[in-house]
């Protein structure tokens, strides 16, 4: 077979030579294959070749696979390879013990061709899209990083109020799926902002009329760079890139939402960034204090923010002020 085959690798182990042939006549159309007979050359192999997967019999002389699979998991570099046990061990107990070693699957000996090729397929696809997700996230990330090198904003920005934002939606009764959607998504709330002329991104004074329409399509950029997603995060970051700037009295932009009208994620990304954004300090502005910026937060409760989630992100304080303390802002040089 071809080395640069786009096949998946699966490292098989057995100290039994008939049981690493007859999963050879298995899987050999359908993936590449690597074989050891003990313990420490499947862990050789795992580090230097980094399987998809690893086939992993448990009864083999010298290191045992539960003890091979509590070694792979406890190195960054193999920790994320899934494992699935082959044996002809039967007890439950033997299968709690392999799931507590790290195993993602148990099948059991004599092994039957269709179920192995079954349960490889089924755990190398959850690869797949573990690592398509990874992939998407990191485009997300970096897509919101990249507005930020358009305004004078800082990558510690949208780390901070991404951070904020899980915690208000936890709070507000998300559970923690949807929470890591939303800490995921917050980045991109002003990923419109590539789309606005440097003239106006970064002009030193106030915004005349003519040119505060044009920021304010920013909103709508954004949810079109995104573009449309019947579900998931990415549905949540076009939310949140359209609708943050929308007021809880229908005074905001870009479509006069009001109320309960606006998404939540919507909701609580505007107090997130509004109280990041106070508080950090910028070429322009010194930072506010933080009572002082909960000070207007509380101002502005039922008119610009939802005045529940005012009241939740108030108590949520202590926890505030340690993200804003773990990701703090170099200070800026002040001019001579």
């Amino acid at each position: 077979m071809k080395q640069n085959s786009p096949l998946p690798l699966v490292l098989v182990v057995d100290d039994e030579a008939s049981n690493l042939q007859l999963l050879r006549q298995i899987l050999q159309d359908h993936y590449r294959l690597l074989f050891a007979k003990d313990g420490a050359r499947a862990l050789d192999l795992a580090r230097q070749e980094h399987p998809s997967l690893i086939l992993l019999d448990v009864m083999m002389p010298g290191m045992t696979g539960h003890e091979v699979c509590r070694t792979l998991k406890a190195d960054p570099a193999t920790a994320s390879i899934p494992v699935i046990f082959v044996t002809a061990l039967t007890d439950p107990e033997d299968e709690v013990r392999g799931f507590d070693a790290g195993a993602v699957d148990y099948i059991t000996k004599p092994v039957s061709a269709p179920i192995v090729r079954a349960r490889v397929r089924t755990h190398l696809s959850l690869v797949r899209m573990d690592e398509l997700k990874d992939s998407r996230l990191e485009i997300v990330q970096r897509l919101g990083l990249a507005s930020e090198y358009k305004d004078n904003e800082t990558g510690m920005h949208v780390i901070r109020m991404s951070h904020y934002a899980r915690l208000l939606g936890v709070a507000a009764g998300m559970n923690e799926a949807e929470a890591d959607d939303l800490l995921h998504a917050a980045p991109m709330h002003d990923v419109g902002k590539i789309g606005i002329p440097d003239r106006i991104l970064q002009k030193p004074g106030p915004l005349d009329p003519d040119e505060w329409a044009v920021m304010k399509t920013h909103a709508t950029i954004g949810a079109d760079i995104i573009g449309e997603h019947a579900h998931g995060m990415l549905k949540l970051a076009r939310n949140i890139a359209l609708t943050h700037h929308e007021k809880w009295d229908g005074s905001g932009y870009p479509n006069g939402l009001a109320g309960e009208a606006i998404p939540l994620e919507g909701r609580i990304c505007a107090i997130a960034d509004v109280f990041d954004a106070l508080t950090s300090e910028r070429p322009y502005k010194k930072a506010w204090p933080v009572q002082e910026a909960v000070d207007l937060l509380q101002k502005q409760r039922g008119v610009q923010f939802d005045p529940q989630l005012v009241d939740l992100f108030v108590g949520l304080l202590p926890a505030i002020c340690a993200i804003k303390e773990k990701w703090a802002e170099t200070p800026l040089a002040t001019a001579a």
